[in-house]
């Protein structure tokens, strides 16, 4: 007997499709309690530090508008209700919390600079910041890693608490066209073609920091070969890879408590 299927080459063959709306304020709810969820998740794994820390979400209709958190609202508490509608001159449209200066600073920059961006994550998470300050780009040394070889960058101009939406203007100069970039100093920013995929991109990268550092604290690691990471990127790094990597996590979290969804 012949085998006839066509050989798997990257993960996301043998994946879902990510939904699909029949209106667009379908689409705005589930991208509204899909933010919320990730507030829930970062909490759990850590992520928040005091009123540091934003993720948004661009408006499926308003596409110069975004859904962020509001400043000062524990990531543990916020639900979809409490999310606020800001557009890209920093007026809050819909919400009752103030708004974080600073998530207006580089998220509106960076929306405005990657019209492909649905996501974009930003927190100071232990592992994230402490990489940073090396001032280094990740290298390949495992799996996982690979999701990030060729695809993310180093903003390397830290002046302190981002309040101008000039420096924002920079980190998306320098995020480019990847789905990362550090910056030096400060943490992690990610960013996606769906909330989901930016929240897994934080989350592995988190722990890829977390992985390089304990491997060079342990040693001299071993590098992955550049045309194996290469392909291995092709592999994992996908829209789809990141999307669907959140999937189970959303399921644990949605499982736990579902009050984020009202």
């Amino acid at each position: 007997m012949t085998d006839t299927a066509d050989p798997i080459n990257t993960i996301e063959q043998m994946l879902p499709a990510a939904p699909t709306f029949d209106s667009v304020d379908q689409e705005r709810q589930h991208r509204k309690e899909r933010l919320a969820s990730v507030f829930r998740v970062f909490s759990k794994f850590g992520f928040e530090e005091g009123l540091a820390g934003h993720v948004t979400a661009r408006d499926p209709e308003l596409l110069d508008h975004f859904w962020v958190n509001p400043f000062g609202v524990p990531f543990g508490h916020i639900t979809a209700s409490d999310l606020l509608l800001v557009d890209h001159d920093g007026n809050i449209i819909e919400g009752k919390y103030p708004l974080n200066q600073a998530a207006f600073a580089i998220h509106s920059r960076v929306h405005k600079a990657r019209p492909d961006v649905i996501a974009a994550a930003h927190t100071h998470s232990l592992y994230g910041k402490t990489w940073s300050s090396l001032g280094r780009l990740l290298d390949p040394l495992t799996q996982d890693s690979c999701a990030f070889f060729e695809n993310h960058s180093l903003f390397n101009d830290f002046t302190g608490v981002v309040l101008d939406t000039d420096e924002g203007d920079r980190i998306g100069d320098a995020l480019g066209d990847n789905k990362a970039v550090i910056l030096q100093n400060h943490g992690l920013l990610t960013v996606g073609h769906s909330v989901d995929e930016a929240a897994w991109w934080f989350i592995t990268m988190e722990r890829t920091c977390q992985s390089q550092l304990l491997a060079e604290a342990a040693g001299t690691p071993i590098h992955i070969r550049e045309d194996i990471a290469r392909h291995t990127a092709e592999q994992v790094g996908g829209h789809v890879a990141g999307w669907y990597s959140y999937q189970p996590i959303y399921d644990k979290i949605l499982a736990e408590n579902s009050d984020f969804l009202n």
